[in-house]
């Protein structure tokens, strides 16, 4: 299990975006994650018309490291450490270290 999961909604800690927020698109096999609308680059593509793509220079996300990424506690307004902890009925779900709220109970 993870701590930071897609669709999550994450607060950057460090690094050029820091204090921005987003929401988890993609998580990468290398521990980096794709997050809406941080860590944009400009990508300048070349046009192809045999295949319909115009060329020019497309604003994408590039990956952020997890470790630059904190979880949104909306309680405190701010990005939190997450913990693990087992239920009563042997479910494993995250919490917030900081005042033991459940992050995901479905």
């Amino acid at each position: 299990m993870r701590r930071i999961k897609k669709g999550d909604d994450v607060m950057v800690i460090a690094g050029r975006d820091k204090g921005k927020r987003g929401n988890v698109l993609r998580i990468l096999d290398d521990g980096r994650a794709l997050v809406d609308n941080v860590n944009l680059v400009k990508r300048h593509t070349k046009g192809n018309p045999n295949s319909g793509v115009t060329g020019g220079i497309v604003e994408k996300e590039a990956p952020i490291h997890l470790s630059n990424l904190a979880l949104f506690n909306a309680a405190s307004g701010k990005g939190e450490r997450v913990g693990f902890r087992t239920l009563e009925d042997g479910r494993k779900v995250r919490h917030f270290r900081s005042n033991g709220e459940v992050v995901d109970l479905s």
